[in-house]
């Protein structure tokens, strides 16, 4: 093969990378969305306290599985309750794992997530965007499936708000895992995207007026 053949076909493969590269990039990048799409496009939004999380091997990969206890239904899940659980599941194939300790909670109002990442005798695996949550912490989750399917949360950080509660007065505000600070350069100040730092009542205010505007 000629000099000039060879650095053509290196100019196809550069090209081909790069068109692979972009399209893994584009599949992997999610869609920023509003307070209103999110609640529009959830197929179910719940209020949950976190009772367990458990990491394991499967594939070559960690995974995680959080068991939530449901407090509330905010939004009913559209498909019905068969992703509802009794006990917690773990998962398939494990060659190894890690249990946090568990709340106890009435089993039949349990809901499971299970997401690619996790921690497991000091090897911590992370996806940048998936939310990660501890035994005890509270939250609202907007939820998305298919019929059939197990939940993922919508936007992963963007579906996810906690509920932190001041250790004094009790109050208690809500904050969207996505939420940031941004500075702007007109307004020499930083300006918050997303919801940070809402008292509950308003947050739950919020939620409310964006459901009646969703309902047809």
């Amino acid at each position: 093969m000629s000099k000039t053949n060879s650095k053509g076909v290196l100019w196809i493969l550069l090209i081909f990378l790069m068109l692979v590269t972009a399209i893994l990039v584009r599949a992997t990048t999610l869609v920023p969305m509003s307070f209103e799409e999110l609640t529009r496009s959830a197929t179910a939004i719940a209020r949950v306290r976190c009772v367990s999380v458990h990491s394991a091997w499967d594939g070559g990969e960690i995974w995680t599985e959080s068991r939530f206890a449901l407090l509330e239904d905010v939004k009913p899940d559209a498909f019905g309750a068969d992703q509802r659980v009794s006990a917690p599941a773990g998962a398939a194939g494990a060659a190894a794992s890690q249990d946090h300790r568990a709340l106890e909670v009435p089993a039949s109002h349990s809901i499971l997530l299970r997401q690619l990442g996790g921690s497991i005798a000091g090897m911590h695996s992370r996806v940048e965007g998936i939310p990660e949550f501890k035994p005890g912490e509270e939250a609202y989750l907007f939820l998305w499936r298919r019929s059939g399917e197990p939940y993922r949360v919508l936007g992963w950080a963007q579906g996810t708000f906690r509920v932190l509660r001041d250790q004094r007065s009790g109050a208690a505000r809500v904050t969207q895992d996505s939420a940031v600070a941004v500075f702007h350069e007109e307004e020499r100040e930083f300006l918050a995207s997303g919801i940070r730092n809402m008292p509950l009542s308003t947050f739950q205010q919020k939620l409310r007026r964006s459901l009646n505007a969703s309902t047809p």
